[in-house]
């Protein structure tokens, strides 16, 4: 039987009870902490849950992903912005046709395991000593878990992103992950590899405090409404909501980040300074505030299904090790 998430405050020791053993015998020895469970998982078991959710959420959107990074990376002063029909056109039109459009796809999937591992099994972890101090069902308490596991997350994903961006631009100099990684370490640093860091967490720290606390309260209106709060049907419906607001909230930021991780390519424009508040100036000047909601579209687009496909993988993967480990102690 899946395990009940509609009171997930607690934390518990994998042991539970102390061992009752004779006198004559030594007592066994209690789990350490990095064995504890919370919801009757452990912690390697959300960490590869979230593996799994990101992976998936990310090869099945990527196409939209790629149109997103074509309309925001901006370009030379001499061609205008692309719309979204145009994107899709440009995208194809050269060597390699439709494929085109999964150009990074292994950078992706490099970056995305390991961030999303982080991501969710530091939310899980968070959440659980955040609402003990909180109280269950609290939304702040699931808007900083969010936080904390989006600052963590980000740091493993970023490098990866960076590549990611650069390999999905039309005619891209870049061959392949690797012949990417080492030309930006030679021509640019590695400090090159985490110059929208910053940017990222700026934009993504509201971005998953305004996603988790809307995932928690669908998941808890769609329940009152539903014969089950844990179907997927109800995560599929209340991750969708949560990622398609905080995509149209946090677009701005996901403007100035784009165009930091893909300036000095393709004609891209470079900035003389990774400030966020000095990008913006720049992108209003050139392109008015217009320039700030370009891709809001594809990044809406990607988001909603994207949150929908994550959060019913990883509930699904969660559910499987529940009853796994229900298998084990029987």
């Amino acid at each position: 039987m899946a395990a009940d998430y509609r009171t997930p405050d607690r934390l518990l020791p994998a042991a539970a009870e102390e061992p009752t053993t004779p006198p004559d015998q030594p007592p066994k020895p209690v789990l350490s902490a990095p064995a504890a469970t919370h919801d009757g998982l452990r912690f390697w078991q959300y960490m590869l849950a979230g593996s799994v959710a990101g992976v998936v959420e990310h090869t099945a959107m990527f196409p939209v992903d790629t149109l997103k990074t074509h309309m925001q990376a901006g370009a030379p002063p001499c061609r205008p912005a692309l719309s979204l029909g145009a994107a899709l056109r440009n995208a194809v039109a050269g060597e390699g046709g439709a494929l085109a459009l999964y150009r990074g796809l292994p950078a992706m999937a490099l970056g995305a395991g390991p961030a999303h591992a982080v991501y969710f099994s530091v939310y899980e972890f968070a959440k659980s000593a955040l609402t003990q101090r909180l109280g269950p069902n609290n939304p702040a308490a699931h808007a900083a878990s969010g936080v904390l596991a989006t600052v963590a997350s980000d740091a493993v994903f970023t490098p990866m992103d960076t590549v990611k961006q650069r390999l999905q631009l039309t005619s891209s100099p870049y061959t392949g992950v690797g012949h990417c990684i080492r030309t930006v370490l030679r021509d640019e640093g590695a400090s090159a590899f985490f110059v929208s860091y910053r940017t990222t967490v700026v934009m993504n720290a509201p971005y998953t405090a305004v996603h988790f606390a809307t995932y928690e309260a669908a998941k808890r209106m769609l329940g009152d409404l539903a014969a089950d709060e844990e179907s997927l049907a109800v995560h599929a419906t209340a991750g969708a909501a949560a990622g398609a607001l905080a995509a149209a909230v946090t677009t701005p930021l996901d403007v100035v980040k784009t165009q930091l991780q893909c300036q000095g390519v393709c004609g891209c424009e470079r900035f003389s300074s990774s400030s966020i508040g000095d990008v913006f100036r720049t992108i209003i000047k050139r392109d008015g505030y217009s320039g700030l909601m370009r891709g809001w579209k594809p990044r809406m687009l990607f988001h909603a299904p994207a949150a929908a496909i994550c959060w019913s993988t990883y509930e699904a993967s969660k559910s499987f090790f529940e009853r796994s480990n229900e298998g084990r102690r029987k």
